[in-house]
C-alpha cells in the first residue's frame, strides 16, 4: 500500500467469493458458512456481475416455512414470499447489484453501504466484472494505521504545504488516531483548513488543533 490508503481497491478483498446464477440454494448457504460472510454476488459466466445474494434473501425460506400468510401481509411480503420458494440464486438474488468501482475512495463507498443498507459491496471494473469485494471491515482497516505514520503523512502533505515558513515550528502528535496541532504560523485563514485537511487523513480519529496565527501585513 503506498502511503494514506484513499480508495477501494487498497483495501479490498481481491480473492472474492461468488457463485453463478445456477447455484443452488443449500450451495450458497454452505458457501457463506464455509467462507464467514453475509452476501456473496452472482455472476455470469463471463464473470460479470448481475446480482448479489445475501442472508436476508435467504431467510424467507425459513420465515414462511410454515406460516400461512394472511392476505395483507401476502401483498406487502410478495418479494419475500417470491424468494421463500426460491431454489437458486437467480430467483433469489437481489439485481441489479450495488456495486462499486476499485478507484472510488472510502468514503463513497461507506455512504453508498449507509444509503442501501448493505454490509459489503462487489467490486467491479468499467465492464462489470468482478475485481473484488469492500466490506464494513475493510472500510475501517485504516483506522489501523500507526500514529507515527499518520505524523509524518500529516507533516509532510499538509502542515509543510500550508505553513513553509512558520512563526516558529508547527508540532503534530497523533495518539491512538487522535492528531494535536500546536504552533505558530503566519496566516490565520489557514489554520481552519488545516484542520479540515487532516480530518480527511485516512485512519484518522479526531484532530484538535491549537494553532495560533498572526497575520503579517
Amino acid at each position: 500500500m503506498d502511503g494514506s490508503p484513499h480508495r477501494v481497491g487498497d483495501v479490498m478483498t481481491r480473492a472474492a467469493v461468488a457463485v453463478g446464477r445456477r447455484a443452488l440454494f443449500k450451495d450458497i448457504v454452505e458457501r457463506m458458512y464455509q467462507w464467514q460472510v453475509s452476501a456473496l454476488p452472482v455472476l455470469e459466466g463471463d464473470g460479470r456481475v448481475i446480482g448479489v445474494v445475501s442472508e436476508a434473501d435467504l431467510l424467507p425460506k425459513e420465515e414462511f416455512r410454515d406460516s400461512d400468510p394472511d392476505r395483507l401481509t401476502q401483498l406487502r411480503r410478495l418479494p419475500d414470499l417470491a424468494k421463500a420458494g426460491a431454489a437458486c440464486a437467480e430467483e433469489l438474488m437481489t439485481a441489479p447489484a450495488v456495486t462499486v468501482h476499485a478507484d472510488a475512495g472510502l468514503a463513497e463507498a461507506a455512504r453508498i453501504m449507509a444509503l442501501r443498507h448493505v454490509k459489503r459491496l462487489p467490486v467491479v471494473n468499467a465492464e462489470g466484472m468482478l475485481e473484488g469485494v469492500v466490506s464494513r471491515g475493510d472500510l475501517l482497516k485504516v483506522f489501523l494505521r500507526p500514529d507515527d505514520e499518520l505524523a509524518d503523512e500529516i507533516r509532510r502533505d499538509i502542515l509543510d504545504v500550508l505553513f513553509p515558513a512558520p512563526v516558529e515550528p508547527v508540532h503534530v502528535v497523533v495518539t491512538d488516531g487522535v492528531v494535536v496541532l500546536t504552533g505558530r504560523v503566519e496566516d490565520a485563514a489557514r489554520v481552519p483548513l488545516a484542520t479540515r485537511l487532516v480530518r480527511g487523513v485516512e485512519g484518522v480519529v479526531g484532530v484538535e488543533c491549537h494553532l495560533t496565527a498572526e497575520d503579517v501585513g
